[in-house]
């Protein structure tokens, strides 16, 4: 159990997440992964992926209507290989490599988001997706970036619908991989279940806020963030190589 004065930052940090996710269509795990392993490294990546399959869901509900799940199969194809090869990472590096894995991923997931790089959707390339996607997001709980570039040409409804759908069924894939590896536990189920009303606050906050707030400058404020968050951690993890 989190002390009172980490639970309630780790609560505010979801919080934001959520609400990140909840304008723009993505961005929970990417804004709290670095800044809950900076508090608690516990939390990380099981109770993150928890509370991102929470709103995955929540949004799913709101936008099936748009949903076309054509070709999402081979993307969750990928996840298991790919979640199989970021768990096996996770069980070997000591806790300063995994702090540099979390910050470069993170580094890694705002760039491709600044770039912009447009891919065909095929099996190949959403198969190649789901792989990245579950080392990612087994390693650090942030499986969106390599899913999130390759829907970006998407209407926006349909890039929300389809993303929800993939994190519903690869946060499944990615806990039970992790439960068979022993590091999805009752104490990772427990930290979830505390952080959820900020997950649900999140959500709903964003639908409220939908239409009086400009979501470019929500992203650019969340990749600041996140840049910094990143750089926070790959800062701390090499001082604690030394």
């Amino acid at each position: 159990m989190p002390d009172p004065l980490t639970l309630f930052y780790a609560l505010l940090i979801v919080f934001c997440g959520a609400l990140t996710q909840g304008l723009i269509g993505f961005g929970l795990a990417v804004v709290a992964s670095p800044l809950l392993y900076l508090i608690d490294p516990a939390m990380v990546p099981a109770p993150v992926i928890m509370i991102g399959f929470s709103i995955a869901l929540l949004t799913l509900l709101k936008e099936r209507q748009h949903l076309e799940f054509k070709g999402l199969e081979f993307a969750l194809l990928g996840r298991i290989p790919g979640g199989i090869l970021g768990t096996a990472l996770l069980l070997w590096a000591p806790k300063p490599i995994l702090g540099l894995a979390i910050g470069g991923i993170v580094a890694i997931a705002v760039g491709l988001n600044i770039i912009k790089l447009h891919f065909p959707i095929n099996r190949l390339s959403l198969f190649i997706a789901g792989t990245l996607s579950g080392i990612f997001g087994n390693i650090a709980a942030i499986g969106g970036p390599p899913l999130a570039i390759l829907f970006s040409n998407k209407e926006a409804k349909q890039f929300r619908a389809s993303l929800s759908a993939f994190f519903v069924f690869s946060s499944l894939i990615s806990l039970v991989i992790l439960a068979i590896a022993g590091l999805f536990t009752l104490d990772d189920l427990i930290s979830a279940l505390l952080l959820l009303p900020a997950v649900i606050l999140g959500h709903f906050t964003a639908r409220k806020l939908a239409t009086h707030i400009n979501k470019n400058s929500v992203r650019v404020g969340s990749l600041l963030l996140c840049s910094a968050s990143a750089l926070i951690v790959i800062l701390e993890s090499l001082m604690a190589l030394k």
